[in-house]
């Protein structure tokens, strides 16, 4: 079966590995330019990732502590500013640029894959 131009394979989509895990630890991000949270994620048997996320609009570092969320855990490491993001917290952009945060319903195991 032909590709359709800008059209995802199942293949496609089967490489972007999306796991459920809980913030542990977050704190304001001082040493970049955009307002940011330098956070803390347990996946579980993955283990800890650490990331940047630019959703400081909706939300406060202690509202953070224990919520689910759902994130990207196979991009290569990324240096921003002092820490080197490990993963990538998955969100909804709304018109002024401010992110909701995607999360499961209800509880789920840390490291749970999206699919």
């Amino acid at each position: 079966m032909e590709k359709e131009e800008g059209k995802l394979t199942w293949d496609d989509f089967m490489k972007v590995e999306m796991r459920v895990g809980t913030i542990i630890a977050a704190e304001e991000f001082k040493e970049v330019r955009n307002p940011a949270y330098k956070i803390v994620v347990d996946f579980g048997e993955l283990g800890e990732r650490k990331t940047s996320a630019q959703i400081t609009k909706l939300y406060t570092p202690e509202e953070l502590i224990g919520r689910q969320v759902v994130a990207v855990v196979n991009f290569p490491k990324k240096q921003i500013a002092n820490i080197m993001s490990e993963c990538l917290i998955l969100g909804g952009v709304g018109e002024n640029k401010e992110v909701t945060l995607l999360q499961p319903e209800r509880s789920v195991k840390n490291g749970t894959r999206i699919g």
